[in-house]
């Protein structure tokens, strides 16, 4: 088989029939299957009109390597995590693009105990394998449904809240038409007895992705969430990308609350339940988050960005919490993995736990610690451009820190600048100590430097 070049840095995805295709399925699975030595796997998918054939053929594969495959059909990501640890497989697999454009699609793989699988060891030998073909005759494995998986997710997510404490909220669900309809479904039932009250809003899976493909990240869709909350007169709005391991949160008048500061949120809610405890987060905006952690007497814990970075922290440092400004978080107590079903649900509970509401708890962190948003800039020389923000402004810094990129601090704003791990872009983002004309001087700065001449 020719190279596969649908594996990226932490998984695999491409572009439907070119990059990634059924055979190239079966080969990953076969290969997944040999490489974890595995017996039994949990498998899932999005609502994408490529996955259940894309599925099947990966779940053919995990058998011809001789792993019983238990098929939770469509769900979310992190419903594969959670029934790996539940079901106790030796790996799970789902089949997914996430926010991708609808001819995208890939996988997202754990191992046993649902942890991520090492990019430069085990997702590397498992391409090899699916490259080379060299598979070893072996029995072969059956399929069957994952019986009784979404209840026991549901149950376990639920452990996150003390119901009790939830106050009466209008909450405005947004699915994008992709993965969370159901299971949403499934958790609202059991929360059937408490304060709160649900409005649905582009709820029921449709592979024609009607409403395009949910990438609530996305400034030009924050509008269709927005507009529906404030029609609505909902006291919050959630919505989720494609396979909902991601949930972004929107307060009562529509405003979008950027992912660094629901990191802050999310560590003083965990804070508040278990004083003192490890933080986890990654090095782009951190101010607030580390203010939020000092005051509450927890200890911070500066990861790398990306899943299997953050994971390994958490587990490496039982920090009971990580964030990424992605939306991407991340709980010691769902096996180190991130869910999108557990934010929404601990800032519910803080709002009843505080009586205010989200915009209330949000004004003084973004009056205190502003921040520009991440800003990219696509160059064909992306090296040579951080070189020359290196040359020029890390003399004057405070701190210079390059945990993921160049971080540099000084006494009233911070920076930091670093590549993509797939595309040709520098990402920047900036941040300040209650000034918000810092921030966008610093940008201002910092963009010239980026796109100066080559010297």
């Amino acid at each position: 088989m020719p190279a596969l070049i649908c594996f990226k840095a932490y998984d695999v995805r491409g572009i439907v029939g070119q990059d990634f295709t059924p055979d190239i399925a079966f080969s990953i699975g076969r290969a997944f299957a040999q490489t974890l030595s595995a017996t039994r796997v949990v498998i899932g998918r999005d609502c994408r009109p490529s996955s259940p054939e894309l599925l099947q053929a990966t779940a053919n594969g995990l058998m011809a390597g001789g792993a019983d495959v238990l098929d939770l059909g469509l769900c979310g990501t992190e419903e594969v995590y959670h029934a790996t640890s539940h079901f106790d497989a030796d790996g799970g697999i789902e089949i997914t693009a996430s926010h991708n454009p609808a001819q995208y699609n890939g996988m997202k793989m754990v191992g046993k105990g649902s942890a991520p699988l090492d990019p430069d060891t085990t997702l590397a030998a498992i391409r090899t394998l699916a490259e080379s073909q060299q598979f070893r005759a072996v029995k072969m494995g059956q399929m069957q449904p994952g019986a009784g998986a979404r209840a026991a997710y549901v149950a376990h997510i639920l452990r996150f809240i003390n119901p009790t404490a939830l106050e009466p909220l209008t909450i405005l669900v947004n699915a994008g038409n992709g993965a969370a309809g159901p299971t949403f479904d499934a958790l609202a039932s059991a929360l059937a007895h408490t304060n709160l009250c649900f409005i649905r809003h582009n709820h029921s899976p449709d592979s024609s992705f009607p409403n395009g493909v949910p990438n609530p990240q996305l400034v030009q869709n924050h509008a269709m969430t927005a507009d529906a909350v404030v029609a609505s007169g909902a006291d919050m709005g959630v919505a989720w990308d494609g396979d909902f391991d991601r949930c972004f949160l929107f307060d009562h008048t529509g405003a979008f609350i950027p992912g660094e500061y629901i990191v802050g949120l999310l560590a003083q809610a965990f804070l508040a339940k278990e004083p003192g405890a490890a933080i986890a987060y990654e090095p782009r905006v951190i101010w607030n988050t580390e203010s939020i952690i000092a005051a509450a007497g927890g200890k911070s814990i500066l990861s790398r960005t990306g899943h299997s970075h953050m994971k390994r922290a958490l587990r490496d440092h039982g920090a009971v919490y990580g964030g990424e400004m992605s939306a991407h978080h991340y709980f010691r107590d769902f096996m180190a993995c991130d869910s999108g079903m557990i934010p929404w649900l601990l800032v519910a509970e803080l709002m009843g736990r505080t009586g205010q509401s989200l915009a209330q708890l949000m004004a003084p962190r973004l009056a205190e610690y502003p921040s520009s948003g991440e800003i990219n800039f696509t160059l064909t020389e992306p090296q040579s451009a951080l070189a020359r923000v290196r040359t020029a402004l890390a003399p004057d810094a405070i701190t210079i820190d390059e945990t993921d990129g160049l971080s540099l601090s000084y006494p009233n704003w911070r920076m930091n600048l670093r590549h993509s791990n797939t595309e040709p872009l520098l990402r920047l983002n900036v941040e300040a100590r209650g000034n918000r004309a810092l921030v966008e001087q610093a940008v201002a700065t910092i963009t010239a430097l980026i796109n100066a001449p080559k010297a």
